[in-house]
């Protein structure tokens, strides 16, 4: 059996109004767009309201091609709790990625110590973006003990 994963997808109220969060809080590029459509599979899967226009677009990061997408439905809430689904992202820089997110007004969860399954030590923090969809960003500090 082979399996293979594309890519996570979260649904936004707005392309444009969720890149700064994607592109310039996380630093991925935008590699396809699709404009809004009447009808669209997404409509189906998503439990979507048909009578608005559905559109999408995929990211990239420097080493891994199209492994984001948003689909964008105007006129969502913002999601609500309990939320349940994530994207957990290892990054080099948390700080960095931290200051960008709260220099925009994005929802910043308290830091956390990450032990992970196998003694490796270092951070974890909880960001939102503008549509209440959650990102878990982490960075090892060291390696597990021998």
């Amino acid at each position: 059996m082979s399996l293979r994963f594309q890519r996570a997808n979260f649904v936004v109220s707005s392309i444009a109004d969720a890149l700064p969060f994607y592109r310039d809080v996380l630093g991925f590029s935008v590699a396809f767009t699709k404009e809004p459509r009447e009808t669209s599979y997404s409509h189906r899967v998503f439990g979507l309201d048909t009578s608005r226009p559905v559109g999408f677009a995929t990211l990239s990061t420097p080493d891994q091609e199209r492994v984001m997408a948003l689909t964008e439905v105007g006129g969502l809430a913002a999601q609500a709790e309990p939320r349940r689904s994530a994207i957990v992202i290892e990054v080099e820089d948390v700080d960095g990625v931290v200051g960008r997110a709260e220099a925009r007004g994005f929802t910043v969860f308290p830091e956390e110590r990450l032990v992970t399954h196998d003694g490796r030590i270092g951070r974890e923090v909880g960001l939102l973006d503008g549509d209440g969809n959650l990102t878990v960003i982490y960075h090892i500090d060291r390696q597990a003990p021998r």
